[in-house]
């Protein structure tokens, strides 16, 4: 047999994880005296930046067991998107949209119509960007803010809007009515089989598979097939804003009242072979934890590699190239 297809055997063996329903919601050590309005997360689940309303922005690196309240002056933060490096950001902010190319040190007014711009979101590199208006429609940018055009989807009053890696996927919700997602940048729209409900705000996985949603007053629904059914989760009830997701779907914050919320499902990260003509690539969605890539000849003995993964921008994967093996060898990825 072909060693490269028992390698691709091997490694496409995961075990299953439940996303949403089976999670434990904590709060964490947020400010409890403000109204936090938007949360958004970086790839990893541990960089977290969110927005008060009306106030400043507050910043966690520790997955939230800590905040700071950062330079930004007070204002109506409605959504803040990020590319998965933190350096490019973009703010919707009722009136017009703002970006920033140096992790809002500096902040620049976009070239949109005046609109009541109320949710925006980012693929993982900064440049594909999408933006909903309250009882309008939904407009992308494929240069990060600098030129908009209008979508496909219908005239509603859209309230969130979140992005995959690539930025080609997206979901959006209207509130009180239902959730669409679109597979093409916007070309085409699908509405979903969510229950209709005063849907607030909506997350993505990297790939898109995995989606989360709050709604105002309820409670919070995730779909593990990119929005083809959905399951309620066991969040408390209250007043949710906002939610964010961690790049593999695994690690959710959510912002509900005066507190933010967190909830881990330990993930199972499946590793994708692809040979190439000199080579083989490894790669598999950052993980919200720590995991170290293996491998072994014979399924009995593992040894760690010393690869350092590559993080790629486009799709939020971390990717080991590896000379083509001569003989069999399988690979798997461990919790240290």
């Amino acid at each position: 047999m072909n060693p490269l297809r028992i390698v691709s055997l091997i490694a496409a063996v995961c075990c299953g994880a439940s996303f949403g329903h089976a999670q434990t919601w904590t709060t964490t050590s947020a400010p409890t005296n403000n109204f936090w309005h938007c949360v958004v997360s970086s790839a990893d689940g541990v960089k977290l930046l969110a927005g008060t309303f009306p106030g400043p922005l507050f910043t966690s690196t520790n997955a939230g067991a800590t905040w700071n309240s950062n330079s930004t002056p007070n204002g109506s933060w409605y959504c803040v998107a990020s590319s998965a490096d933190g350096a490019k950001l973009a703010d919707a902010s009722y009136a017009s949209i703002y970006t920033s190319t140096n992790s809002g040190a500096t902040w620049t007014s976009n070239n949109v119509p005046v609109l009541p711009w109320i949710s925006v979101a980012s693929s993982a590199d900064g440049c594909k960007l999408a933006a909903v208006v309250n009882n309008g429609r939904i407009y992308t940018s494929t240069n990060s803010g600098t030129t908009w055009v209008q979508t496909s989807a219908p005239n509603a009053y859209w309230y969130s809007i979140a992005s995959s890696a690539d930025g080609n996927k997206l979901v959006a919700v209207v509130n009180g009515s239902g959730i669409y997602t679109t597979t093409n940048a916007g070309a085409s729209w699908v509405l979903t089989s969510a229950p209709y409900g005063n849907w607030y705000s909506v997350a993505s996985s990297a790939d898109g598979s995995k989606l989360a949603a709050v709604v105002d007053g309820g409670g919070i629904y995730t779909s593990t097939n990119s929005g083809s059914t959905w399951t309620s989760n066991n969040a408390p009830v209250t007043s949710w804003t906002s939610i964010a997701s961690s790049a593999d779907g695994d690690r959710l914050f959510a912002a509900g009242g005066n507190s933010i919320y967190t909830a881990w499902t330990a993930p199972t990260p499946l590793i994708t072979i692809a040979p190439t003509n000199v080579s083989l690539k490894l790669s598999w969605i950052v993980p919200s934890t720590n995991f170290v890539p293996q491998l072994s000849p014979n399924l009995q003995s593992w040894a760690n590699m010393t690869n350092v993964p590559v993080l790629n921008l486009t799709n939020l994967q971390n990717e080991v190239l590896l000379p083509t093996p001569g003989s069999n060898v399988f690979y798997r990825l461990k919790t240290p």
